[in-house]
């Protein structure tokens, strides 16, 4: 079964412009396991005393699922992690020869002397170390399978791939991560960004050829476009690729907007998974067939994410939609008046640019 990492208490809060209290860590940490998230990344104890404090109440509430924290690959952030008391950390080095070149003047010896160092005393405070692997779409396949293959042999667990700069396109994902899982063996773990739209989809991908875990945040939040969203990913894992996954469509929504209240932002109503139109069908040819059969138009029942269907009486409203809302109130349509009404609903609603509301259809209707 595919590893949903969720880093919204990393990542997430890197977002520009976003910052989380306290008590908003502590609440988003239960809902995320409540919702489904696998690991936990919650923090960079670097940082400083504050953000290291903030871990340690989140380490308190002893949710069942690891709890990780980010570091550069060096002996300081590690000793910051250790004294949170963590058992997991992602050990980030560059590994693009453009990051390379920038951070370690482009010594590759010396990228490895300094990896092997820690790893090695991860290791032996008996921690589960991932490799994260800064501008991996930008690297050379065989210099990633070479850091890869060095940093199990130290005793690493993980390989974190990380799309800094959202360059990737699935099939440009596929091809690279099914290289790697086929010239090592270490775990794959996907960071995808979402520059160009598609950090879910290559996030998908990515478990397609091989890799065993993504990192996610919830509503997409993070750096510039974001990352890989927790719903979009919860959701596909278990409706496409139908894993056993029992998500609560009450703490979910609850998730996505306490998340959104934190961070000062507000979710799309087209937003997939969560957007509150997302199953609001106006269409006249889909309103039709979502009457007579509910899946006609629909991936998954609204229920499922704590969402609800909608028939709003809109300028591509059919004779179908206005029969359902004159039905709901007792009323039995007659055709020629219903054909008749529609020029007059599509006209009112594109000159005031908002739908009719059923009690003034049955207004109408009862006038024409």
């Amino acid at each position: 079964m595919a590893i949903i990492n969720d880093t919204t208490l990393r990542d997430g809060e890197q977002a520009p412009y976003v910052a989380f209290n306290t008590h908003e860590k502590l609440e988003i940490a239960k809902l995320l396991h409540n919702c489904g998230a696998d690991e936990l990344e919650v923090g960079i104890p670097a940082m400083g005393t504050k953000e290291q404090e903030d871990i340690k109440e989140i380490l308190a509430l002893e949710l069942p699922l690891r709890i990780m924290t980010w570091n550069r690959a060096t002996q300081q952030d590690l000793e910051a992690s250790l004294s949170c008391g963590v058992q997991a950390v992602d050990l980030s080095v560059p590994v693009s020869q453009t990051l390379i070149d920038v951070k370690f003047g482009g010594d590759k010896e010396k990228l490895f002397r300094n990896l092997e160092d820690v790893v090695t005393t991860a290791k032996k405070e008996g921690l589960f170390v991932c490799i994260g692997g800064e501008d991996s779409s930008r690297g050379d396949e065989e210099f990633l399978v070479e850091l890869m293959n060095f940093g199990e042999s130290l005793g690493a667990d993980r390989f974190r791939y990380c799309d800094t700069v959202g360059i990737l396109t699935p099939h440009a994902t596929y091809e690279k991560i099914d290289y790697l899982t086929k010239h090592s063996s270490l775990d794959i773990e996907m960071h995808m960004h979402n520059d160009f739209g598609m950090a879910t989809a290559n996030s998908i991908a990515g478990f397609e050829a091989g890799a065993m875990s993504a990192n996610t945040t919830v509503i997409g939040l993070g750096e510039r476009a974001g990352n890989a969203s927790f719903e979009q990913v919860l959701m596909s894992l278990k409706h496409q690729f139908h894993e056993e996954r029992e998500i609560d469509p009450i703490n979910l929504q609850t998730l996505v907007q306490s998340v959104a209240l934190a961070a000062n932002r507000q979710v799309s109503h087209n937003r997939p998974i969560v957007g509150r139109d997302i199953f609001s069908h106006e269409s006249g040819i889909h309103v039709s067939g979502m009457i007579k059969s509910l899946n006609a138009y629909e991936a998954f029942e609204p229920e499922m994410v704590g969402l609800h269907r909608f028939f709003p009486i809109g300028k591509h409203s059919g004779s179908a939609t206005i029969n359902y809302h004159l039905k709901a109130f007792g009323i039995t349509p007659v055709k020629a008046k219903v054909q008749g009404l529609l020029p007059k609903v599509r006209e009112i609603v594109t000159q005031r640019k908002t739908v009719l509301e059923p009690n003034e259809l049955v207004e109408l209707y009862l006038c024409s």
